[in-house]
């Protein structure tokens, strides 16, 4: 169950860094973080961290797919954990 949880918050701290860096990057007119490694990490374990990039960074709130897959990854992480551990 810890190893589970351990899993999960890496992945999330992981996503929060890959906003945060993504919108830094986006003010100086730097390439990108691609929205595929943004989505992809937030659904597959990284939703809280994505949740929270998204509100702390103020960062992809106008695009609906960004808060839907975040949502989707969150209730999929959560099935994993109950079904898993």
């Amino acid at each position: 169950m810890i190893v589970c949880f351990a899993v999960l918050a890496a992945l999330s701290l992981i996503t929060l860094i890959l906003y945060g860096m993504d919108k830094a990057r986006a003010k100086r007119g730097a390439w990108r973080i691609p929205e595929k490694v943004l989505l992809g990490f937030s659904f597959f374990g990284g939703s809280v961290g994505g949740l929270l990039g998204m509100i702390l960074f103020r960062h992809k709130t106008r695009h609906w797919y960004f808060w839907l897959v975040n949502i989707l990854g969150l209730l999929w992480q959560a099935a994993v954990i109950f079904i898993i551990c």
